[in-house]
């Protein structure tokens, strides 16, 4: 057998010379005809000179080897083959470590590059910080923060790695020959002699993932050949060590090694470790707890320490682990053995505080900060990983009103919640339009859970086994609590589970710097861990009355350039409108079910929300174009129709919008898009985007005042509204109770059945918003007297400003008067001090007008600078 594969081999070989021949002959005919046979002629002349030069040498080294050399001794043949043997193996180890430094053929996988080794990439979290530098959280794959300087991990730390993992890693350079001298020697003797492993081939595995299988580029063609592919990626790390060594001095590479290191319970790094174990940094780790996190790298679930926690000594694998590390530290004359006599009977003392990437503020925030990276990313054909990349990223959010606010909605919520759960008592709280329970309405939700979705793949043909799994099997699980703040356990089927959900209510609230756009608290919930819809900009409801100020706008800004003094009829309004195929009569009324049947100036009709005359303006007057037109343009992107009903908020809109469109109210006419982060950093510092608010002039000046001011007399003149923001919040009054001074405007709205409440309230320098409803519309308050936004979203406002008041850090939100109207700058009639003012009945929105309407909105105002500040 052995002597047919050599056949094999001898003939394959005479081929491949045989093939090589004929491979030059050809190449050296080619060679002839380009450069002419009198010029080939001189060349290969040349070359037999040195053909006849190089034979001449090796004669000359023969004849001078031959005549010192006796080949007739009996030790001549063995020593010529020891040397042959020698250099052969000293070739081929060449030819093998340029095959694995090359990755020729895609034989052995990739290697790192010089960047790789001189900047290499760790997976770290990217951390987020709110404008007054507080870090709201993290995104992150593997937990990781590095420490970046040497000084900073106690000198423990450092003895017992050395001491544990590689006792002569300050004399070898990469690879340690004598400690694999010992592997063998073990192997052979059948004893246990440990690894050979350095310190800086751990690195090189830890950091460049030398085994991890990638791609079949990074991997390799023998890389997938069992046993073969242990010597490859062995060699890798050995390489790699090398070269780490030549890179970096000692304690840098110990330095990165403890940052590579995975200590379980989702720490990475050694600064994340001594945090999640002991609560502390990596420079105040005592002798005892450095032991423990050293010796957690053997096996970090054999060796947790939060696995024995309270259990005998006799069984707990990570106190024993300890000793171990301590161990070996008096054996590397690091510690001293009286000293270790002492450590060695303490039990392990931890003080737990593991991160979880919902730790503290805003998480619906970050959520949407996530998001908005992502997109801004693939706009700019950016390659960013937000999980991975180790970015900081600086948010316009206050932490300061960022925990206001989400106080004031927990605050808010548990007390509509009470009524709302007093309110159906005994029965359940989804229903249609005529106030009767929707059948089935539970089975239609659990049909789409992902858990029915799975009992299903489970029992295919057994549909009983599914409904009994969802009703009947209960079990104990952490739930929301309707009770008490925080979370609750109890015991529950999915069934009741879900019913137990869908009778909460759910809220959102978002505060904007109306100058800058800066978004200051932005609150998308009850509780992100137990509900991840996001009720500021994902979520979309109509708006009820708070759409009205559009259409107020329109009216005072657009082709009628009408006055606030402007009456019209408060009476009974009906028009004939199409839906869906149909004709129907639409009449809408007002809230408390009463007409006056008088001449209502805007300014009193807008403080009322009369519906009537908003109807009318609305569809007889602005026309509903008008009004869409200048919602889009003021900010409201999500669908809209010029239908009638547009002024009474009948469309879906969200929260983040609406605010946004407010801002032109206080900022004199100009509309400020947004903003929730201001610059992104790299994991190294170095600035990779900073961003500018967007803002554009949408309304006049004048237009802009005249409406904040009808909005101050929602607040401020009188009405449900005002009686509930003011109420028991005296901290809110202007100062001196002057009825003059206005430090609010705002308005409320309130959808069919109450399905929606809202309120968005501004000052001089914020505006704040507030949605209130059920994740579904057929879950509601039946009646006004507990559902209307007044009752329900504007509670919550008042919680958050009179925090932000009696907050002495937020002096500078302080509400503050709005400046008052001059009558020798504002040109329209503004306190119907002299009456009130009509059109002819006969005046119509003409051709004209909106030929010059559609023109403004094909070529709308150009953006101006973002300089607007606020006047505090």
């Amino acid at each position: 057998m052995l002597e047919q594969i050599q056949h094999s081999f001898s003939r394959g070989k005479a081929w491949i010379v045989q093939a090589c021949m004929k491979l030059v002959h050809v190449l050296l005919a080619g060679i002839k005809k380009v450069i002419g046979a009198k010029l080939y002629g001189k060349a290969e002349g040349l070359g037999q000179q040195a053909i006849d030069f190089y034979q001449e040498k090796r004669n000359a080294i023969q004849a001078y080897y031959d005549a010192r050399v006796d080949k007739n001794s009996p030790y001549y043949k063995p020593i010529v083959r020891m040397w042959r043997i020698t250099g052969k193996t000293f070739l081929y180890g060449m030819v093998y470590l340029f095959v694995i430094e090359t990755n020729i053929f895609w034989l052995t996988g990739q290697m790192p590059s010089v960047d790789d080794l001189q900047n290499p990439k760790l997976s770290q979290a990217s951390e987020i910080y709110s404008a007054d530098g507080v870090l709201l959280g993290k995104f992150f794959a593997e937990n990781r923060t590095p420490i970046r300087d040497y000084n900073l991990i106690s000198p423990y730390l450092v003895q017992a790695l050395v001491a544990t993992e590689d006792a002569r890693f300050y004399e070898h350079t990469g690879i340690d020959f004598q400690a694999w001298a010992g592997v063998a020697v073990g192997l052979v003797k059948g004893g246990d002699r440990g690894g050979g492993s350095t310190i800086s081939q751990q690195l090189a595995k830890n950091l460049f993932k030398t085994r991890t299988k990638k791609s079949f580029t990074k991997t390799g063609l023998l890389g997938y050949i069992p046993g073969l592919n242990k010597l490859i990626y062995k060699s890798k790390e050995w390489v790699t060590a090398i070269k780490l060594e030549r890179f970096y001095t000692k304690d840098e590479i110990v330095l990165w090694y403890l940052n590579t290191v995975d200590y379980g319970n989702n720490a990475y790094g050694i600064k994340v470790a001594a945090k999640t174990y002991f609560n502390t940094s990596a420079d105040s780790l005592n002798i005892q707890e450095a032991a423990i996190l050293v010796g957690l790298q053997k096996a970090t679930t054999t060796y947790n320490p939060k696995r024995y926690d309270g259990k005998p000594l006799a069984e707990n694998k990570a106190w024993k682990r300890r000793n171990v590390v301590l161990a070996q530290m008096v054996k590397a004359g690091y510690l001293k053995k009286a000293a270790y006599d002492s450590l060695a009977t303490l039990p392990i003392v931890l003080h737990e505080n593991e991160e979880s990437p919902y730790d503290g503020t805003g998480n619906y925030f970050k959520v949407a900060v996530a998001k908005y990276i992502q997109e801004w990313a693939k706009a700019n054909e950016m390659e960013i990983d937000l999980y991975r990349d180790g970015l900081k990223i600086t948010t316009t959010i206050d932490s300061r009103l960022q925990i206001h606010a989400e106080e004031a909605v927990e605050e808010g919520m548990r007390s509509t919640q009470k009524s709302f759960d007093n309110h159906w008592s005994g029965q359940n709280p989804w229903v249609d339009e005529s106030g009767k329970e929707i059948p089935g309405f539970i089975d239609s939700v659990a049909k789409r859970t992902e858990y029915y979705k799975a009992l299903v793949k489970r029992y295919p043909k057994n549909p009983d086994s599914v409904l009994y799994q969802m009703k009947n099997v209960k079990r104990k699980m952490w739930v929301y609590s309707r009770n008490t703040l925080g979370e609750e356990q109890q015991t529950m089927s999915a069934y009741d589970s879900i019913q137990y959900y869908k009778r909460f209510l759910q809220a959102g609230m978002m505060t904007l710097d109306p100058y800058t756009g800066h978004i200051k608290a932005w609150v998308g919930g009850l509780d992100f861990k137990y509900f991840k819809y996001d009720h500021v900009k994902q979520s979309k409801r109509q708006a009820g009355s708070t759409f009205k100020p559009f259409v107020y706008t329109a009216a005072i800004d657009g082709p009628r350039d009408l006055s606030p003094c402007f009456a019209v009829e408060d009476a009974p309004y009906s028009l004939e409108i199409e839906e869906n195929g149909e004709k129907k009569i639409w009449s809408p009324h007002n809230a408390d079910g009463t007409f006056s049947y008088s001449l209502m100036p805007l300014k009193r009709a807008l403080a009322k929300s009369v519906n009537t005359v908003t109807a009318r303006l609305t569809n007889d007057i602005v026309g509903p174009d008008t009004v869409m037109y200048y919602a889009q343009k003021m900010g409201i992107k999500s669908p809209l129709k010029p239908v009638a009903s547009i002024g009474l908020g009948s469309f879906d809109v969200s929260l983040f919008e609406m605010i946004g469109a407010y801002s032109a109210f206080v900022n004199e006419g100009i509309h400020v898009e947004p903003m929730l982060v201001t610059e992104i950093k790299d994991q190294n510092g170095k600035v990779i985007q900073t961003f500018e608010s967007t803002a554009t002039r949408v309304i006049k000046k004048e237009s802009a005042q005249l409406v904040r001011s009808m909005l101050e007399g929602v607040i401020h003149e009188g009405g449900t509204a005002s009686s509930l923001l003011w109420g028991d919040g005296a901290a809110l009054l202007p100062e001196g109770n002057n009825r003059y001074a206005h430090n609010f405007a705002g308005k409320t709205g309130t959808t069919s059945n109450h399905s929606d409440g809202w309120f968005i309230g501004m000052t001089q320098n914020l505006i704040s918003g507030v949605w209130v409803g059920g994740d579904d519309r057929s879950i509601h308050f039946r009646s006004g007297a507990l559902g209307e936004g007044s009752k329900t979203a504007m509670p919550i406002y008042k919680r958050f400003m009179l925090k932000v008041v009696k907050d002495p850090a937020l002096a500078i939100y302080k509400p503050a008067p709005f400046d008052r109207l001059d009558k020798r700058v504002v040109k329209k009639d503004f306190d119907c001090g002299n009456g009130i003012s009509t059109l002819p009945d006969s005046l119509q929105v003409s051709d004209a007008e909106l030929d010059s309407l559609n023109a403004l909105m094909e070529n709308p105002t150009e953006p101006t600078d973002s300089s607007s500040q606020s006047p505090n």
